[in-house]
């Protein structure tokens, strides 16, 4: 279905990635969020705080993080699409009911602007150090979506994105900005509302007598049901058979977590996005994400001047990961070479998913300033010496 034009600012806007981040969320439906003031998210509910009034959202500002991820939960099975924002330490707290959230296939969109930690860390400044807390953060076995924009106007397409990747597998959405990409500031074009494409909550079509709240359809995603029309209905984050109920046992919990796991694995070829340039013929691939990328674009062009042939792979979607299109570039260059503004963990992944085909070369910085194009291009010299 498209866009409500009441949520969709059309125009050409000079806005920061925060901002772009709001907007994206007004344009997906978004009525409902609740969040706890932490640099550098702040601004994106601050522009929501103003902008809901506006278009009959509500905004509330609680005690902590750990009541404002509980809440949008809340908001969810209210009915409302809903969204929370923070930034690492807030995001630490929220680990458990993103867990729930992902048993209970709510679909609710998180917000993390990254920041250099760990504990209290950098508040001002960048890092992209949350990228395996957003993975494995809570306990158990489960799987989400997470997106990477690197630039405001993507801060603005990916956050209705995830929005729209929410609804339709009915699991929780990271998108994971950086501090640099939340505060800088770009042209930011929405579209009108008729070119937006939104997708609908998944409303079961059944009666309530036939209705089992967690039978999956064909793509192993389950309908919900509207509160208040008749339907029996059971939450819980205890494991749980079809209606619903807790069934603890072995069996029941083998089928649930496999499902969710199914569920985004099975249909990874249709949640994943990248961006690949030039890397046809390459020696080397720069795979990156976020503000990173832009800085090794500068990179690439430098080691072209310097006669290399380099390629470019940007992930968008970070989870589910790209195994296989990373592991057939492997097969044919010599390396792949990833900076990122921590000690190392995408990096991990690409190295896992290479095994030993080709070198993998981590351009490693712990947060606070962002790459000098010149250290990634001496990563990508020592591969063509």
């Amino acid at each position: 279905m498209k866009a409500d034009p009441k949520g969709v600012l059309t125009g050409s806007h000079y806005l920061d990635g925060d901002h772009a981040c709001s907007e994206g969320a007004l344009a997906a439906g978004c009525r409902f969020a609740a969040g706890y003031p932490i640099t550098p998210s702040t601004e994106v509910v601050e522009r929501i705080a103003a902008r809901f009034p506006l278009v009959g959202g509500t905004f509330i500002q609680l005690e902590d993080e750990l009541a404002a991820s509980i809440a949008v939960i809340g908001g969810v099975w209210g009915g409302a699409k809903a969204l929370t924002v923070t930034s690492g330490p807030g995001f630490s707290l929220m680990m458990e009911h993103i867990g729930f959230a992902a048993m209970t296939e709510t679909p609710v969109v998180y917000i993390d602007v990254q920041r250099g930690g760990p504990s209290t860390g950098l508040p001002t400044l960048a890092a992209q150090a949350d990228m395996m807390q957003a993975r494995w953060g809570s306990h158990g076995d489960y799987r989400l979506i997470a997106l990477c924009p690197n630039s405001p106007q993507e801060c603005f397409d990916l956050t209705l994105e995830a929005f729209n990747l929410a609804e339709q597998y009915r699991v929780p959405v990271v998108v994971m900005l950086d501090e640099v990409v939340g505060h800088m500031t770009e042209k930011v074009v929405i579209p009108p509302a008729e070119q937006l494409e939104v997708t609908p909550r998944r409303w079961t079509d059944k009666p309530p007598g036939e209705f089992l709240p967690f039978a999956p359809r064909e793509d192993l995603v389950p309908d919900l049901c509207m509160f208040g029309e008749g339907y029996r209905f059971h939450v819980t984050g205890l494991t749980h058979d079809e209606r619903g109920y807790p069934a603890m046992n072995a069996p029941t919990q083998e089928r649930l977590v496999r499902r969710l796991v199914d569920k985004i694995e099975k249909n990874a070829d249709k949640i994943l996005r990248w961006e690949e340039k030039d890397t046809e013929g390459a020696e080397v691939v720069i795979v990156s994400y976020g503000i990173t990328s832009r800085v090794a674009q500068r990179a690439v062009e430098m080691a072209r001047e310097k006669g290399v042939k380099v390629g470019s792979f940007r992930l968008i979607t970070a989870w589910p990961f790209p195994h296989k299109r990373i592991a057939e570039l492997s097969r044919s260059v010599k390396s792949l070479v990833v900076p990122e503004l921590n000690l190392g963990q995408m990096s991990l992944e690409v190295e896992r998913t290479v095994a030993g085909r080709c070198r993998t070369i981590p351009v490693l910085h712990a947060g606070g300033a962002v790459h000098r194009p010149e250290a990634i291009l001496e990563a990508i010299m020592e591969v063509a010496r």
